[in-house]
């Protein structure tokens, strides 16, 4: 299938835009009504636009009638409590899905890699159209905290670390890398995510806000890597097993 797609997200799958001043909003995500829905760790979500305008965070696909991540609603009630946060979406003037602010409790750098997902946010999406990618803003000030991105969801070589101070601004093709967070701290990290339309008004976006792919990992111990990918494999074989054992108590075979 032939999409549109944004040059500057083909070579790495992700860009990242100049450093927003979050210190000159108020703190808005602090007042919104939040549903719970674990994705990549504990989590909970604040909708700012949905399927149709509700209070919930649900894939448009699995709606009446189903579509793609393209025509979100705004959740009237949320986005009166958040008109930066909404200006915000809106700035790229380009088709927008869901919209929400995530909220994650600190986890471990395994507990990240266990949770590592693709999303499926061209799901129904006709063929010719703008490929859907999302744009992250980080809320709070996680400078220690990283967005673990890779191609291969097992190979540690094809990670990206991508640190998360106040006001960090990337688009994301979700659906290419396994993604989660590794958020090191006390306190909840928020960020605002928000499915966008590739196309031409999404790439002036990028071309204005400095877009760039160029970027460093934060150094990482061997050791550290290591002992997680172990975890990993050793949460991953714990839980088949627990699955295999369910399926031999409903009085099927595991083959």
């Amino acid at each position: 299938m032939s999409y549109v797609k944004s040059a500057a997200l083909e070579e790495r799958g992700f860009v990242i835009l100049n450093r927003y001043d979050q210190s000159a909003d108020p703190k808005e995500w602090l007042d919104l009504e939040y549903v719970d829905w674990k994705s990549s760790g504990d989590t909970r979500f604040a909708p700012l636009a949905s399927a149709h305008g509700e209070l919930e965070v649900d894939g448009f696909w699995n709606h009446t009638p189903p579509r793609t991540d393209k025509d979100g609603v705004w959740v009237d009630s949320q986005a009166a409590l958040a008109p930066n946060l909404v200006r915000r979406a809106k700035e790229p003037g380009t088709n927008i899905g869901r919209c929400r602010v995530i909220e994650l409790r600190p986890n471990t750098y395994a507990d990240a890699l266990y949770n590592l997902h693709q999303d499926d946010n061209n799901r129904l999406n006709p063929d010719e159209t703008g490929w859907i990618v999302r744009g992250y803003y980080n809320l709070t000030d996680d400078p220690e905290s990283v967005l673990i991105l890779r191609e291969d969801r097992y190979d540690p070589s094809s990670e990206v670390r991508l640190p998360l101070p106040a006001g960090m601004q990337v688009i994301i093709d979700t659906q290419r890398f396994w993604h989660a967070t590794w958020h090191v701290g006390q306190e909840p990290r928020y960020s605002l995510i928000t499915s966008w339309e590739s196309g031409a008004a999404l790439d002036a976006y990028i071309d204005a806000h400095g877009g760039s792919t160029e970027h460093t990992n934060p150094p990482l111990d061997q050791s550290v890597i290591d002992d997680a990918q172990r975890e990993v494999q050793r949460r991953l074989a714990e839980r088949a097993e627990a699955l295999a054992e369910k399926r031999r108590a409903g009085g099927g075979e595991d083959r």
